[in-house]
């Protein structure tokens, strides 16, 4: 007998990550659902966390909560090591009230004015969480090492994306195909751990 389908709501508003979720989880015995399809698509959720996995954590457990479902959240950003991490898990809002990708991208060029190539080194970060109705969670992240260029380069990808260079393709993340992004990148490898853990969870 076919295992029925346990209920997964991805707790996000951006319908590239949905899909994204979706194909990684299309080997499990999970439904995934999007926000919307359980009426919560006007929920704000404040992220009080002090890293990016605790910011994962408090999305998945407050919809986990709301809905009695199983909720998976992500939170992401950039951290570059001449900021001593910043922008980190203020990445979206990192110049401030009302802050867009444009105002964002340049508050960080400007902070890092006169700063040579060697020295901007930095990373994406993805932490992914999921909370069970039981009350049980798993969490993971994963990484991608780069710099963060002089100028934006590449129409590709959003955010910080045209200006984080990947020494070994020599592109900016803006420049990259985006299968090859899809590949390498941050949130592709917090997915690909969850994967196993959730391999694990399911055996159980």
């Amino acid at each position: 007998m076919e295992q029925e389908k346990a209920k997964a709501v991805i707790a996000t508003g951006n319908p590239h990550k949905l899909l994204e979720i979706k194909k990684m989880l299309e080997d499990f015995p999970i439904e995934v659902v999007s926000m919307k399809e359980v009426g919560l698509e006007n929920m704000e959720i404040e992220e009080t966390g002090a890293s990016f996995e605790e910011n994962a954590l408090i999305k998945a457990m407050v919809v986990c909560e709301e809905t009695n479902t199983i909720a998976l959240a992500d939170d992401s950003g950039l951290e570059v090591d001449a900021l001593d991490g910043r922008p980190g898990i203020h990445s979206a809002r990192y110049a401030g009230e009302g802050a867009t990708d444009r105002t964002n991208k340049e508050k960080l060029l400007n902070e890092l004015q006169g700063v040579p190539i060697e020295k901007r080194s930095g990373r994406f970060v993805c932490a992914i969480a999921v909370a069970f109705p039981n009350e049980e969670v798993l969490v993971t992240r994963g990484e991608v090492e780069g710099y963060i260029d002089f100028e934006e380069t590449g129409e590709n990808g959003f955010g910080y994306d045209p200006m984080f260079y990947v020494p070994e393709y020599q592109k900016t993340f803006g420049q990259l195909e985006p299968e090859i992004k899809n590949r390498i990148s941050h949130r592709s490898k917090a997915l690909e751990n969850l994967k196993k853990m959730l391999t694990e969870h399911f055996k159980e």
